[in-house]
């Protein structure tokens, strides 16, 4: 089976791509795992200024991975699992497509191998 993908699905997956490749990133997607939280309780454990916290925080969101959602000077986050799903299944559809790709190899290791004499 062949996917196509169309240009902004491929961009899109960039994006998620970009966002997970960060450790920083996947400990708070980690954290959101457990349920929302706001802002200052997701950069208690990283040693870095909330400003900079705050950037990780925009990619995350601006890939779809999180919502927020602002009341007063409190901004609350949480998880929007969708964009991780499409990530799950491109990864899916190229495990499938190399294990294919391994089977044929196999194969033909094998018929070259019983034609030797």
């Amino acid at each position: 089976m062949i996917v196509r993908h169309m240009p902004n699905d491929l961009a899109q997956l960039d994006r998620v791509f970009h966002a997970l490749a960060d450790p920083t990133r996947r400990a708070v997607l980690a954290r959101l795992s457990n349920g929302p939280a706001a802002m200052s309780v997701l950069a208690q454990p990283f040693r870095m200024a909330l400003p900079s916290f705050a950037q990780h925080l925009d990619v995350l969101e601006t890939c779809g991975l999180v919502r927020s959602h602002k009341e007063g000077r409190v901004r609350t986050y949480r998880l929007a699992p969708q964009k991780l799903k499409t990530a799950e299944r491109w990864l899916t559809e190229q495990r499938a497509l190399w294990e294919r790709r391994l089977d044929q190899l196999d194969t033909y290791l094998l018929e070259f191998k019983e034609q030797k004499p």
